[in-house]
């Protein structure tokens, strides 16, 4: 009883190690000192399948020298315990049977076993393994003993106390093994996170960190210095607001989509979404944002975001350029058609007629030869000013080239379009003035009524043209001949013939006297 209850002290004793190289001395300790053998060690199993004997107590130097440093295939050992004797959980390989297989130590001599039967002796060749396994079951070394220090092979009870020992210094390599893969991993993740925060806080791109529940974004809980910069803001300011104040209105619906995609594609990216955000100046600027979710709780996203606003503008000017006349800024040809198409589909459904104006200038070259065509350019920009004013801003004001204009309009009966006809012609007809002459501009206009009769958008224009050709026809009919009239002075001298476009000379009263 005394003999176990010293185990038990022993093996409260080898639970205390901090570490697994502290675990296994311990353990090689307990054994030399409360088990009655001279010298033990343990070789302990690493997780390659590698045996190496790694602690050691009772043996002289050479024993260290001859067991420490080398690690050999884990076949090798169980290939000796499996033709070892069975003692219980132990095993014992007789001398007769001994052979290096693995690392080994032999004593010269073994002491105290003078008087002793040779039978029961203890041979220097002898050897006894105990195997040291987790609570599942799992080997994790092997122990082994030698010089016994009665020089007697063991017997029952200490074979029994060895045993007991084993079973604890098993669960306590296993504890050991548990711990240090722990620190390992504390020390793995603090070097993770100090690698994330050098990297998060030193990139040259803004990154934040978003908190996510069920319904989507929530709050920033970390921000770089890139993202403050980015969007105008303070940390301190950015940790106070939610994550819906920093977007545009408009994007906000936006916004929860991607979030919501992200959600459902936890450990993937979600990229190239670009949304607008507000700057704390109140500016907006344009962001392009790869997005990746790490599963909670809480869940969370890490969002990479840059400015794009220079490339949106590059962008929306190409597009400007691509739909509009860059002299006058209205629409062109190619704008038109989206717009006119939807017009003629709402008149075949039944939702309304509109009406396709078509404005040519009458003798627009008069200027250009006249006055150069920068006075031209006056002229158009003049007038593409002028047709705007009398539309609605649903309405489409398109120039198609030249001195040809065309008006879109929706929802106009047969009154509303010679009203909208007059309007053109006295509007467009007001005089223009341009380096002190005073231009009287006429313009021709054809209406082509939308209708479900109407085929296409190419039917559409030129039914307006040719209504326009009819309709300067009629002009010129009435005596209204192409031609210039000559300049009228302040004196009020008139030469010329009569034409659609008049150049009538301003002179400064000093110039008049």
């Amino acid at each position: 009883m005394a003999a176990i209850r010293s185990v038990y002290q022993i093996t409260g004793r080898i639970n205390t190690g901090t570490t697994l190289a502290e675990t296994l001395q311990l353990i090689v300790d307990a054994v030399v000192g409360g088990v009655g053998f001279g010298a033990a060690v343990v070789n302990y199993l690493h997780p390659e399948g590698e045996y190496e004997a790694v602690a050691l107590a009772g043996a002289p130097e050479e024993a260290r020298e001859a067991l420490f440093g080398v690690r050999y295939p884990a076949a090798e050992m169980d290939a000796l315990l499996e033709r070892a004797e069975r003692w219980g959980q132990l095993r014992f390989l007789p001398h007769a049977d001994f052979g290096e297989q693995i690392p080994s130590w032999v004593p010269d001599e073994v002491p105290g076993g003078d008087g002793v039967p040779e039978e029961e002796r203890w041979h220097p060749l002898d050897a006894l393994f105990a195997p040291l396994r987790a609570p599942d079951g799992e080997l994790v070394g092997v122990l082994g003993v030698d010089l016994p220090q009665d020089g007697r092979r063991p017997g029952p009870l200490q074979r029994e106390l060895l045993e007991l020992l084993a079973a604890q210094a098993g669960i306590a390599i296993d504890n050991a093994n548990l711990v240090e893969a722990l620190q390992r991993e504390r020390r793995h993740l603090a070097a993770s996170e100090e690698a994330f925060r050098l990297a998060f806080d030193g990139a040259g791109v803004g990154m934040c960190i978003i908190g996510l529940d069920s319904t989507g974004f929530t709050r920033l809980t970390r921000v770089n210095p890139a993202f403050c910069e980015l969007v105008g803001r303070s940390e301190h300011d950015l940790f106070a607001m939610k994550m819906g104040g920093l977007l545009h209105p408009d994007d906000l619906d936006l916004a929860q989509v991607v979030f919501a995609t992200a959600l459902t594609r936890q450990g993937e990216q979600v990229r190239g979404y670009e949304m607008r955000c507000l700057r704390g100046d109140g500016s907006v600027i344009w962001v392009a944002a790869t997005m990746s979710v790490v599963a909670g709780p809480p869940s969370f996203a890490i969002m990479q975001a840059h400015d794009i606003t220079d490339r949106k503008a590059t962008e929306a000017d190409l597009v400007r350029r691509a739909t509009h006349d860059p002299l006058t800024g209205l629409a062109n040809r190619d704008a038109l058609a989206p717009p006119l198409s939807a017009a003629i589909r709402r008149a075949h459904a039944g939702e309304g007629r509109g009406a396709l104006l078509f404005c040519d200038l009458d003798d627009f070259k008069v200027v250009n030869d006249t006055l150069g065509h920068e006075a031209g350019d006056a002229v158009l920009i003049a007038v593409a000013q002028r047709l705007v004013s009398l539309v609605r801003p649903q309405d489409i004001v398109a120039r198609l080239g030249g001195d040809e204009f065309v008006l879109l309009t929706a929802d106009v009966d047969d009154s509303g379009r010679a009203r909208l006809v007059e309007r053109i012609e006295r509007a467009v007809s007001a005089p223009l003035v341009y380096a002190g002459y005073a231009l009287h501009i006429g313009v021709s206009v054809g209406v082509a009524v939308i209708d479900d009769t109407v085929a296409d958008a190419g039917a559409a224009l030129r039914a307006a043209d040719i209504a326009m050709y009819q309709a300067k026809d009629r002009r010129h009919g009435n005596g209204r001949t192409a031609g210039m009239t000559g300049r009228v002075t302040a004196h009020g001298d008139r030469s010329g013939a009569a034409g659609g476009i008049s150049l009538l000379r301003l002179v400064e009263p000093e110039t008049a006297q």
